[in-house]
């Protein structure tokens, strides 16, 4: 592997602490530019004597090879991460990725489930088992706090506060910040804890696998959709389902946008205004089937 591939993905191991599933999508991302370089240079791949025109070049590249628009901005994005940290490193002079833009995205409103789908699928967890305790607890407690699922799977039992109803919560980029969780989720935490068996004393995480080891990502979200599965709702539902319905659930009730980007720890407000079209769309679909003149003609 290329020395300076090797250095920006143990970088992101050591310095900013990103997962595994995170240096994987990099690799992957990294290793189709050199692929690219390998087929438009014919030899020896240095990734230090790449230009702006080379990089515009390896975007209709991606196009050409069929990548979705999102795809091709996600490798982008890997590139101008890889380029900052070879100009931090002094390797290179100018990062080439600066004029690099992106494909045009579609505008894709986030999937949402219902208030009530929502009650009926927390509602519906059997609680005759340990692991069925600890899947309510576990889902009360990433809609009640709208957290992304890394977020709970990275939670420590010292992140509780149970009496002030708060988590705190190791976001994106290390931020931290201190996320209310609500009464029914406190409840069900509680209960979990009540019956939680680590597979040693050592085992900080809230929430365990069968082997009472860290849950991951992935069990998480197999886990999700087993709950789904049995309650007949939409089987594309994730996770991240339950943060966008947390998050428009709120608006839909009054919640200023600032308050909701706090709770989710957006870094950018914008980020969080998608949230604002969801519930437009909402509104103008209540309006058209509700108003007696919404549809008349004139």
């Amino acid at each position: 592997m290329d020395a300076c591939l090797s250095r920006f993905l143990e970088h992101l191991k050591t310095e900013r602490n990103a997962s595994s599933h995170t240096i994987r999508g990099y690799e992957e991302d990294l290793k189709l530019f050199y692929q690219f370089l390998e087929e438009i240079q014919g030899e020896e791949v240095d990734p230090t004597q790449v230009d702006a025109r080379k990089l515009r070049r390896y975007s209709a590249w991606l196009n050409g090879r069929g990548y979705a628009q999102s795809t091709i901005a996600r490798r982008l994005a890997s590139l101008r991460s890889f380029y900052r940290f070879q100009r931090r490193q002094g390797v290179i002079d100018a990062n080439p990725t600066e004029a690099l833009r992106n494909p045009k995205q579609p505008k894709r409103l986030p999937r949402l489930l219902r208030v009530e789908d929502v009650i009926r699928l927390l509602d519906s967890i059997a609680m005759d088992t340990p692991l069925g305790i600890r899947d309510r607890a576990m889902f009360e407690t990433l809609y009640g706090g709208g957290l992304r699922v890394s977020e709970l799977v990275g939670l420590n039992l010292e992140d509780l506060d149970l009496e002030q109803e708060l988590l705190r919560i190791r976001g994106k980029g290390k931020r931290e910040r201190l996320s209310p969780v609500g009464r029914v989720a406190t409840f069900q935490i509680q209960h979990w804890l009540a019956i939680r068996q680590p597979a040693d004393l050592s085992e900080k995480a809230l929430f365990l696998n069968r082997y009472g080891k860290r849950l991951t990502s992935r069990s998480v979200g197999r886990l999700l959709e087993s709950h789904l599965v049995r309650v007949g709702l939409d089987l594309s539902a994730s996770p991240h389902t339950l943060r966008h319905s947390f998050a428009t659930h709120l608006l839909d009730r009054g919640a200023d946008l600032r308050s909701v980007q706090e709770l989710l720890g957006h870094r950018n407000l914008t980020t969080t205004q998608i949230y604002t079209h969801v519930t437009e769309e909402r509104m103008l679909r209540i309006y058209e089937s509700a108003h007696p003149r919404a549809r008349e003609k004139s």
